[in-house]
């Protein structure tokens, strides 16, 4: 779900935008007064928020988007605590991808080596 949630972003908001994106949840934290040093619990909160957009997902909630809006939110913020440039990471992840070879098992794909 968040790496479909990150190609959407990617190619929606245009090269740079991300990056912009996860400085301005980075702020709104700063001006809010939220924890800037304890990704420990960023990553228990990206977890939740995963949680409740599936549930969202699930029961046919009119609030997926907002849902998986937040996602994204505590993405953008967890990778600026930690020093991840986003956007360079997904782009480069998405090219690795692509590149990939897969073989269909059952209804199952493989990765497999080229």
């Amino acid at each position: 779900m968040v790496y479909f949630l990150l190609d959407f972003l990617v190619y929606t908001m245009g090269m740079g935008d991300i990056k912009k994106y996860q400085e301005r949840v980075w702020q709104n934290k700063i001006d809010h007064g939220f924890d800037l040093d304890k990704p420990d619990r960023e990553f228990c909160l990206l977890y939740g928020e995963v949680g409740e957009a599936y549930e969202a997902y699930l029961k046919g909630f009119d609030t997926l988007d907002e849902e998986l809006a937040d996602v994204a939110i505590y993405l953008m913020g967890l990778s600026q605590m930690l020093g991840v440039d986003l956007e360079s990471a997904v782009l480069k992840k998405m090219t690795k991808n692509e590149k990939r070879v897969y073989k269909k098992v059952g209804k199952a794909f493989i990765k497999t080596e080229k």
